[in-house]
């Protein structure tokens, strides 16, 4: 059988931490193993449960979601724990950072039920809980890119086509629409976007886009 998802819930907020327990309790494949009320204490349950997901709210006491999800990305012993952030506004000034941190992405705490099950299962699964277009919408909004726009900056090793899916990426546009988009095969664009992953040290198609946008290879307020 499949081991359940296990999911550490952060948040300084009792009640919510209950409410959030009951509800990924109550799913089948997960189960809760552990609750911190602030960043530092996240940290150290992370490293002594070993979770899959943390939950992560960005605002707490002690240490905050974004340092702590710092930690517990630059810790090697928890390569394979991943974080979903957990964020009041979808402007929040504390979103951008915790993806540059190395969140997987981000939820409102106002996402319902099924959203947040869904996320904490996607980002489980080694994937972003964020649309590409989402990211960039979120990025656009926080930093608005300066006037006129830069040249991009170049990135060592990658190909001409490799540049060119990348820029899709941050598009938000699917494997199938940049395939067709580019003319080339779904497989094809299976392999470069595996490539753009290990050449540019990237989790997730998120941190792809954040790349891009980065060193001014796509420009925030893409249509969505």
């Amino acid at each position: 059988m499949t081991e359940p998802v296990r999911v550490l819930i952060a948040d300084d907020q009792a009640l919510l931490r209950g409410s959030f327990r009951v509800l990924i309790d109550a799913t089948p494949g997960m189960t809760v193993v552990g609750e911190a009320e602030d960043g530092a204490r996240t940290v150290e349950l992370a490293r002594t449960l070993r979770p899959d997901v943390v939950l992560m709210d960005l605002r707490m006491p002690v240490m905050d979601g974004i340092e702590a999800t710092r930690a517990i990305r630059a810790d090697e012993t928890l390569r394979g724990v991943r974080v979903l952030a957990l964020t009041m506004f979808d402007t929040d000034e504390y979103a951008y950072p915790a993806l540059r941190a190395g969140a997987s992405g981000f939820l409102l705490k106002d996402a319902t039920p099924n959203e947040l099950i869904t996320g904490i299962r996607i980002v489980a699964a080694g994937e972003s809980v964020l649309a590409a277009t989402t990211t960039t919408r979120l990025i656009s909004t926080l930093t608005p890119p300066p006037t006129p726009r830069p040249r991009p900056t170049p990135l060592p090793g990658l190909t001409t086509r490799e540049t060119e899916v990348l820029v899709q990426i941050a598009n938000g546009l699917s494997n199938a629409e940049i395939a067709a988009t580019l003319q080339i095969t779904l497989p094809t664009v299976k392999t470069h976007v595996s490539t753009l992953l290990t050449k540019l040290q990237a989790r997730d198609r998120t941190q792809l886009a954040i790349i891009a946008y980065e060193t001014n290879h796509a420009e925030p307020g893409f249509p969505t």
